[in-house]
């Protein structure tokens, strides 16, 4: 907590290699949490670099107890929500994302889009908070991020995992079986 209040107090005065520490610390895992929610590798960068602008426009703001990794995980949710907002507003680009993101049932399956699949299925709010959850942030700044309680994230925790569980198990079963009857027409 205390190599956070110098670092803050260091952006709040401009220092450029303030700026630098952070970004080095947390570029992997926030890009990775845009990444995951958006399911698109542009879109995440576009809303990746909205994180680090406002980071650069806001700094003089932040408080001392403030968790520069909470704050910029909070803030890379709240483009993706705005993105999201903005996106549902404008249906012929939701339409073609629809169509782009279809997936060949005759893709060979591996772990990866198994996962993607089952992720893609939550709802928003499970998916985000199991992204957040796995994206290296502590479950108090998970917590944070989300504005709940510790034990409530937990709760949620728990049912989200049940029914990403259920999903990939769902998965495994529907290839397993379209697998079956594509052998059995041989």
């Amino acid at each position: 907590m205390s190599d956070d209040i110098d670092l803050i107090r260091r952006l709040r005065r401009g220092d450029a290699r303030a700026f630098d520490e952070v970004y080095a610390t947390h570029k992997d895992r926030i890009y990775g949490l845009l990444l995951r929610l958006s399911r698109d590798a542009s879109t995440a960068a576009d809303l990746y670099q909205n994180v680090w602008l406002k980071l650069a426009r806001h700094a003089h703001e932040l408080r001392d107890d403030s968790t520069i990794g909470a704050w910029l995980f909070t803030v890379a949710r709240r483009e993706y929500i705005s993105f999201r907002r903005a996106e549902a507003l404008d249906l012929s680009r939701l339409l073609l994302l629809g169509q782009a993101r279809d997936e060949s049932s005759t893709q060979r399956l591996d772990e990866d889009l198994a996962i993607q699949r089952a992720l893609g299925q939550l709802s928003d709010a499970d998916r985000e908070m199991l992204l957040l959850s796995v994206s290296g942030l502590h479950s108090e700044g998970v917590a944070e991020v989300l504005a709940v309680s510790a034990v409530a994230l937990r709760q949620r925790l728990v049912r989200a995992r049940r029914r990403l569980t259920e999903l990939l198990e769902g998965d495994t079963l529907e290839i397993a079986d379209r697998a079956a009857a594509k052998g059995a027409r041989r």
